[in-house]
């Protein structure tokens, strides 16, 4: 069972749907199904009920996201848990997220250089800046992910210079960051959307990439293409499987603010288990509105979260993640200050090492 974040924009749907045909592909003696927490059809528990009707009797559910924040630590496993208890004969195991992966980095490192590619241009790497752009949450260990992808492939492919910014709910959005990294000195800037698909969120990076190179001739801004169905992709999926398979998901908890006492989160520590995306399940198609919808809403669960995600014989899985996933509402705009740091990143004109 792939379980997928959904989105009102139906290319999203469609390129998740590839990925899915894609596993069945690789998996041809597997009975595979796949759902959306929000916005779309099917949902989560429409692909598990169709799993069960077509005789499964034991279902491993996988995250099909990059990271684990508030849908991965709390609202994917409220819906897995609730369908368990509904099914006691059934077993149901729950797998962690993609997370960092070699297999994503190097398809990753494929999209920018398609990217390079693409410019008529030559210049060495040194020269260029990358910009690396995540989806943005209220989950500091999420978000934090993105930094280390960062600077994996930054240092990993050999750029002047790597820098970190997200689409929403964090701070810097990507305005904001290209104002700041444009005064480096750097002829080249490529944006690189860290998404698995494209989406209201997706667009408007590369819009706003638009229009830094509208405002900044000077400076030649590439827009890399986002993860979507590289094969790298497929195979991150399928090392997941394998590891729900062998009984160790290895979600990280170790950094997760429901579980151990984040900095600045220990208020969300032991909150319970909820899911709260009812409103929107199953809502979907393009409606016209360019909005994303990324609720900031504070619900608590309990988290009992030491083990392996196993559901069988209807159990509560008391994973406790509080949900709090800031969804950002389409403004693109930057909720405080933009610290540069003044001295701190190096120009081309002075290196630091």
């Amino acid at each position: 069972m792939i379980c997928g974040h959904g989105s009102r924009d139906r290319q999203a749907i469609e390129e998740f749907e590839l990925l899915a045909r894609h596993l069945r592909q690789r998996l041809p003696d597997q009975d595979l199904d796949h759902g959306f927490l929000e916005f779309a059809r099917p949902t989560i528990r429409d692909g598990l009920e169709a799993l069960r009707d077509r005789g499964a009797k034991r279902i491993l559910a996988l995250p099909g996201m990059l990271f684990a924040a508030g849908h991965v630590k709390n609202d994917l496993p409220w819906e897995i848990n609730s369908f368990a208890a509904a099914h006691p004969e059934l077993t149901v195991t729950y797998g962690r997220e993609l997370a960092i992966d070699q297999k994503l980095l190097a398809a990753a490192a494929e999209r920018i250089e398609t990217a390079e590619r693409m410019s008529g241009r030559s210049l060495a790497r040194a020269d260029s800046l990358l910009l690396v752009v995540g989806r943005g949450t209220n989950d500091p260990d999420a978000n934090s992910n993105i930094a280390k992808v960062t600077r994996m492939l930054g240092e990993g492919m050999g750029f002047g210079w790597a820098d970190s910014a997200f689409s929403g709910v964090t701070r810097p959005l990507v305005d904001s960051a290209l104002d700041r990294l444009r005064r480096l000195g750097f002829p080249r800037i490529v944006v690189f959307p860290y998404f698995l698909f494209t989406g209201v969120l997706v667009k408007r990076i590369y819009q706003w990439t638009d229009e830094a190179a509208a405002h900044h001739p000077d400076i030649e801004f590439l827009k890399a293409p986002y993860l979507r169905d590289h094969p790298g992709v497929i195979d991150s999926f399928l090392a997941r499987l394998t590891e729900l398979e062998g009984g160790q998901p290895a979600m990280n908890c170790q950094l997760c603010k429901y579980r151990e006492q984040t900095l600045g989160y220990e208020n969300e520590v032991g909150a319970v288990q909820a899911g709260h995306h009812h409103h929107v399940r199953g809502i979907g198609g393009d409606d016209g509105h360019a909005h994303d919808h990324g609720h900031g809403h504070g619900h608590g669960h309990s988290h009992e979260h030491g083990h392996s995600h196993e559901h069988g014989h209807g159990h509560e899985h008391g994973h406790g993640h509080e949900h709090g996933h800031g969804h950002e509402h389409g403004h693109g705009h930057d909720h405080g200050h933009d610290h540069g740091h003044g001295g701190g990143e190096p120009g081309r004109t002075h290196r630091q090492e």
